[in-house]
């Protein structure tokens, strides 16, 4: 028999999602203490042996008059096939949210709806287990929000890149992906995990990144809030560019072609003609350094990515990258880095994060030099709990997001 359990352990619950083909690092009980403004508990359901067979971070936002809205993110985890599990735990979920005086509960599963290469004419068909747990869950009282298309309308992104790790990283990437890779090592880019120390460098890009494209992020705090909670698993990954060290590096490349030039017997023409190749190439970088301060002792930090691993999977969250530095592609030698360290450490995906499902933005197009899988969800579900008062409360919901 089955039985809701409004008391599930924070060990339990982490487990039973790292175990799950449906986890996320919003489903970790940690990202309750990162969401501090709201309040929030572990619910689940345990079969008639006492084992967990479904859990679900809830998070509580108050709202005017004592009403609250439940929101489980990327929730709950359970297996979708098992209609009566699914039947039976949202209907318990729908008297615990009765009890926190909720208006309605969001719910955004995890579940996988379709996935496709980029670029890929016939996306994979919706299976048909995928038709049926949307109608399991509108048969349980939930409105299906829509399959949408459009990031701003939902929470979290219908549509995500994935990126599938394996110890042939290079063999994913398309020729042009590694040209850029290569052109950005030639500038003099490399790229590292550093530690919490270095969370100010990165903090200034991410706030230059805003600037540019008139978006709000996170600040300092924020990002030093994740890394001290999720300790180990908090990965901050810094691009970098000695210009001092480069700049003199192609001074005395070009100084050695040049001589190499000089001393080349005329009958030598193949060789001749690569040394030129040579030294067009080299006076090319020479004449960008002459736009930077190339007396800088230190390195300079041009971009970086906060990821946090969570089970199998690394969660790219932030971004940032200085734009005066955009000719050193930092971001395509940053990433597979990230994606080493993270199949090194264990996981089998980094999540690059979402994506307009119309894949024609200019994220989803840099996101596409990596070849990743785009991952189309279920969507959200909203459950109404108070009846009389949930269609206005979801009207100002929706008419909230659309001022944002």
């Amino acid at each position: 028999m089955m039985k809701f359990n409004t008391n599930v352990t924070a060990a339990a619950h982490d487990e039973f999602v790292k175990k799950s083909p449906l986890n996320h690092l919003l489903q970790s009980s940690t990202w309750a203490k990162v969401k501090d403004n709201w309040e929030s508990q572990i619910v689940g359901v345990t079969n008639e042996s006492g084992e967990l067979i479904a859990s679900a971070l809830v998070l509580i936002k108050k709202l005017p008059f004592g009403f609250t809205m439940v929101y489980t993110p990327r929730g709950p985890v359970m297996d979708y096939q098992d209609s009566a599990l699914v039947t039976f735990f949202l209907k318990a979920l729908k008297k615990f949210a009765k009890q926190k005086r909720a208006l309605f509960i969001k719910i955004d599963p995890g579940v996988l709806y379709r996935s496709a290469k980029f670029g890929q004419k016939d996306p994979s068909d919706v299976s048909t287990e995928a038709a049926a747990i949307v109608d399991v869950i509108k048969a349980s009282g939930a409105e299906h929000v829509g399959f949408n298309y459009v990031m701003s309308e939902t929470i979290q992104p219908r549509f995500q890149a994935n990126e599938p790790l394996h110890d042939e990283m290079d063999k994913l990437y398309p020729k042009h992906t590694k040209r850029i890779m290569k052109d950005a090592i030639n500038r003099g880019v490399t790229g590292r995990r550093v530690g919490i120390d270095k969370l100010e460098a990165f903090s200034q890009v991410v706030s230059m990144t805003e600037s540019r494209k008139g978006v709000a992020l996170r600040n300092s705090d924020y990002f030093a809030q994740l890394m001290s909670l999720y300790g180990d698993d908090a990965y901050l990954h810094l691009a970098e560019v000695n210009l001092k060290d480069k700049y003199a590096e192609l001074q005395a490349q070009l100084a050695q072609i040049e001589k190499d030039i000089a001393e080349t017997p005329d009958n030598q023409k193949k060789r001749f003609n690569r040394l030129n190749d040579q030294k067009k190439s080299t006076e090319k970088y020479l004449k960008e350094f002459a736009d930077y301060d190339t007396d800088k002792d230190e390195s300079t930090v041009i971009a970086g990515i906060l990821s946090i691993k969570f089970g199998n999977t690394m969660e790219m969250l932030y971004a940032g990258m200085n734009d005066e530095f955009k000719k050193f592609y930092p971001q395509y030698l940053l990433y597979p880095i990230v994606f080493e360290d993270a199949f090194s450490s264990g996981a089998s995906w980094a999540n690059m994060g979402g994506v307009e499902g119309d894949l024609a933005d200019g994220l989803s197009k840099f996101k596409s030099n990596f070849n990743p899988d785009i991952q189309e969800l279920i969507g959200e579900f909203n459950i109404p709990v108070n009846g009389l008062l949930y269609k206005l409360s979801n009207f100002a919901y929706k008419l909230r997001k659309k001022m944002r």
